[in-house]
């Protein structure tokens, strides 16, 4: 548990376990300043920003345009320490399939794409979709955020859509369900997981409190 002042905006547009993640925070850093927002002036003046997400693709676009958020997202990332989660990961990439196709921010290459109606474990088993509940994630570089994190911990998972692990530039780590798919991305301000660390017990708390005290690139 962290003792680190700073004031962190956990982004309101209408989607996401904003209540969790900030009470995550909350427990982690009690000396920090959490605010659920979607004042602007509140998100600009934040030391961190982060960008939850749950739903589907183009109502996660459609509220983000329609309040001007995707300009304030853009801002944040090249000022300042900014975290995405499941859904606000896949919000920054290029598109997704979801919903027919959905033109997302840009910030990062690449599509999220639908996991299938037939995937099959390697004994042949068949795997359900959305992918959900627990699944290790298997750290591809160093960074700060995996700081106190054992290699292959276990996060809690709740998806129907993947990225591709074709960036590995960009793949902070990676998890196997049926296949390799990207688990966290990063670049400089930017770290974004499919994962919910909110609900990943104390591996998921410790990349919370590895966020509060990062300080970005």
């Amino acid at each position: 548990m962290t003792d680190f002042r700073t004031k962190i905006a956990v982004l309101d547009y209408g989607m996401g376990n904003l209540h969790s993640v900030s009470k995550a925070l909350e427990y982690i850093a009690p000396r920090a300043e959490v605010i659920v927002t979607e004042d602007p002036v509140e998100i600009d003046s934040a030391d961190r920003l982060v960008f939850p997400g749950v739903g589907a693709m183009r109502d996660c676009m459609l509220n983000i345009r329609r309040l001007g958020f995707d300009k304030l997202i853009l801002k944040a990332i090249t000022e300042k320490p900014v975290l995405g989660i499941c859904l606000g990961m896949q919000a920054l990439l290029g598109h997704s399939e979801e919903n027919n196709g959905v033109e997302c921010l840009d910030v990062f290459s690449g599509s999220s794409k639908f996991f299938g109606h037939n995937m099959r474990d390697t004994s042949g088993e068949k795997l359900k979709v959305p992918h959900m509940g627990w699944n290790r994630v298997h750290q591809e570089m160093d960074h700060p955020m995996w700081q106190g994190i054992e290699q292959d911990a276990r996060f809690y998972f709740v998806h129907s859509y993947f990225v591709e692990n074709n960036f590995t530039e960009i793949v902070a780590g990676t998890t196997d369900y049926a296949f390799k798919f990207a688990a966290a991305l990063t670049t400089k301000n930017l770290f974004a997981v499919q994962f919910h660390p909110e609900k990943s017990h104390s591996s998921g708390l410790q990349l919370l409190e590895n966020f509060v005290t990062w300080k970005g690139i």
